[in-house]
């Protein structure tokens, strides 16, 4: 005989769901920067490891009202977790509306490869389809579409002049109108943020390593994610997103856009920089390379250490907890 209890009166409330640390993560993925590989990788990861994969249909807006920020935030902290969100949207201050700020993970690229990446890509597409370009830039007339890029490097065109040029920062900077303007201020809102609000900033050049540490630092949304992206299988697919025709400018062009893009620079060596310094804090081996060619204002970088460097003071573990507690 039952009578009027209920299962609660018996047993209590349900033990609440033990969430991993940190449950809340935020991939605000800069265009042309490999995003689409790593999302295929994560939807694998999802299912795999069981955490909520937030993603958005939106691809064009990455500047928001303040009424949009706002709503954004609220939509994505309700969102179940653990959850990690992703979309091409700059900056987002959490705090700012009252909401807990989430770990965010970020990739770049050399400025001038993922500036052509994108110029090719908004006019052919990638391998996934013939028609992937029209879906895109469906409005696009012939002329424009064909536009030789040294013609519109030299020529001054508003594509390839400033402020177009100026994409990468503003991701880190934010969502302030000074964060669109090429200058000083921009650049050093958006190395702040890296340092505070940024778990990981890789660089895609170096993506096996970016994904080695993902795995190190987040293992309950990326564990065995190395494995599966060298599987052939998602090899195949990941092929699928390259960007096709895509020719290399001048030597004249590519300078003028180096110049154009100072900024970028100086923010593309200080996270290639930053990254190298984490590789060799968790013993990953920096492969030199043949070096790009870097304009002549900037100072040459530190030579690349070759040999992992151990750091006594530090245990790596706390170094982690310490990120976590920002």
């Amino acid at each position: 005989f039952v009578g009027n209890s209920t299962y609660l009166d018996d047993h209590g409330p349900p033990p609440q769901k033990v969430l991993p640390f940190p449950s809340q993560v935020v991939y605000n993925r800069v265009g042309k920067c490999g995003s689409r590989t790593v999302v295929l990788l994560l939807r694998i990861l999802s299912e795999k490891h069981g955490f909520n994969l937030v993603t958005s249909d939106i691809h064009n807006k990455t500047r928001l009202t303040k009424n949009e920020q706002m709503e954004l935030i609220k939509n994505i902290s309700t969102a179940e977790q653990p959850y990690l969100f992703t979309r091409h949207v700059h900056f987002l201050n959490f705090s700012r509306f009252g909401g807990d700020q989430p770990v965010y993970i970020n990739i770049i690229r050399d400025p001038v490869n993922r500036f052509l990446s994108n110029y090719f890509f908004r006019r052919f597409g990638d391998w996934r389809g013939e028609q992937n370009h029209m879906i895109r830039t469906p409005n696009m007339r012939q002329e424009e579409r064909y536009l030789d890029i040294n013609v519109c490097i030299l020529e001054n065109y508003p594509e390839c002049s400033n402020p177009r040029l100026f994409y990468i920062i503003p991701y880190f900077c934010g969502q302030h109108p000074r964060c669109r303007e090429p200058g000083e201020w921009a650049l050093e809102r958006a190395k702040l943020n890296v340092n505070e609000n940024f778990l990981l900033v890789g660089i895609l050049e170096e993506l096996e390593d970016v994904l080695l540490l993902l795995e190190r630092f987040l293992p309950h949304y990326f564990k065995d994610v190395l494995s599966i992206y060298k599987n052939p299988e998602h090899r195949k697919l990941g092929n699928l997103t390259v960007t096709v025709k895509k020719t290399v400018p001048s030597p004249e062009a590519i300078q003028i856009l180096y110049q154009r893009m100072r900024y970028e620079y100086e923010f593309y060596y200080y996270v290639k920089e930053q990254f190298h310094l984490l590789k060799r804090k968790f013993g990953l081996k920096s492969h030199i390379r043949k070096p790009s060619p870097r304009p002549e204002f900037f100072i040459p970088s530190p030579q690349e250490t070759e040999e992992p460097i151990n750091d006594e003071e530090e245990d790596d573990e706390k170094w982690l907890e310490d990120i976590y507690k920002r």
